[in-house]
């Protein structure tokens, strides 16, 4: 197999992640983190690109890297329209959509951005792999209740696919053979069913489905969000209420903060509101698993916990209390995006997948 060296790049809110692979190796791997008087100004698609840009390219030759040898340039995924997963060549339709921000605003969509414009400079292809608006869904689980409110998963779609893939690496079974409930808890938490290589079900994270998280509020019983909405107590503008939904509920709203450690630490100090706020987080994630556990008809091989969250054993334990009789646990905390990234491309690079058309 010929060796081949691939660029990723993972952008978050405020941090921008950059790594080379060769192959699967990790050459270099780093992460900013970008501070409220850095990103002062920004508000734009096109202004953070060409910042996030200059941070990457101005990080790479301090580095001596010398990106001719690159072949391939790959991002994460942003909001497009629904697509089935895998890995995608990142053409002039998927840049028009990512631009205009046609089916919504998130710093994902720098991924497939960046990796063409560096890609186009270096003439070298560009990819996305697995990005969050994957759409696998069993049509039954796309209804809401409402024709005009159709379900629509928006979920971390990069690290639920790689983590379910490691576990089936792990106990030597095709991803494709396997029944699991992947949970990824970050700043958004996702619970999917995994049906056969396929999201058959999952729930929209970023628009405040499923369980409450760090800031989020999960579900909210629908009148009492349109009362909230009419008051005026949460703001005047679609903006200002959405930054409410976004980051001032879930854990903040009911300790301040969204650090599980500094809870932790509050829990040991015989704190009961910030004890009874991360176990409702338990609780709710614990729920999303079974309801999950239900779209599989309880055949579940395997239910896997990972993101940030999944470092704290004491969460993990709580909720493994909860659903440890539906079927084995297993716990991969953090995530693999940046190396999920990298084997996307690397599939196609490889003859092993063919690069999907958007």
């Amino acid at each position: 197999m010929k060796n081949h060296k691939v660029l990723a790049m993972n952008f978050g809110s405020t941090s921008t992640k950059v790594a080379i692979y060769e192959n699967d190796n990790e050459v270099m791997l780093q992460v900013f983190r970008h501070t409220p008087e850095e990103m002062k100004g920004i508000t734009t698609m096109e202004q953070n690109a060409a910042f996030r840009k200059g941070v990457i390219l101005d990080y790479l030759k301090g580095q001596g890297v010398d990106l001719n040898e690159l072949d391939a340039i790959v991002g994460r995924g942003g909001l497009m329209r629904p697509i089935e997963g895998g890995t995608y060549i990142v053409n002039d339709a998927m840049l028009e959509d990512l631009h205009s921000c046609k089916y919504g605003f998130h710093v994902c969509n720098l991924g497939g951005i960046l990796a063409s414009e560096i890609g186009s400079e270096l003439g070298k292809p560009a990819y996305v792999v697995d990005p969050p608006v994957i759409y696998e869904m069993a049509e039954v689980a796309s209804l809401s209740g409402h024709p005009d409110f159709p379900r629509r998963p928006l979920f971390h779609a990069l690290n639920q696919k790689a983590i379910a893939k490691r576990y089936a690496e792990e106990i030597g079974r095709p991803y494709e053979s396997l029944r699991l409930i992947v949970a990824h808890m970050g700043g958004g938490t996702t619970v999917g069913a995994h049906l056969n290589g396929r999201v058959v079900d999952v729930n929209n994270g970023l628009e405040g489905e499923g369980a409450y998280t760090g800031e989020r509020p999960g579900t909210l019983p629908v009148l009492d969000v349109v009362r909230a909405v009419f008051s005026g107590k949460y703001g005047k503008t679609y903006e200002e209420i959405r930054h409410f939904f976004c980051m001032e509920c879930g854990l903040v709203g009911y300790t301040g903060t969204n650090d599980g450690r500094e809870i932790t630490r509050r829990i040991a100090e015989g704190d009961h509101n910030a004890e009874l706020a991360y176990r409702g987080m338990a609780y709710q994630v614990a729920k999303e698993i079974g309801a999950m556990g239900a779209a599989l008809q309880g055949k579940v091989d395997a239910i896997l916990l990972t993101g940030g969250f999944a470092y704290d054993k004491t969460l993990m334990g709580w909720i493994e209390e909860y659903v440890g009789y539906l079927a084995p646990v297993r716990i991969y905390p953090g995530e693999d995006e940046m190396l999920a990234l990298a084997q996307g491309a690397l599939r196609v690079l490889n003859g092993k997948e063919e690069a999907k058309i958007y």
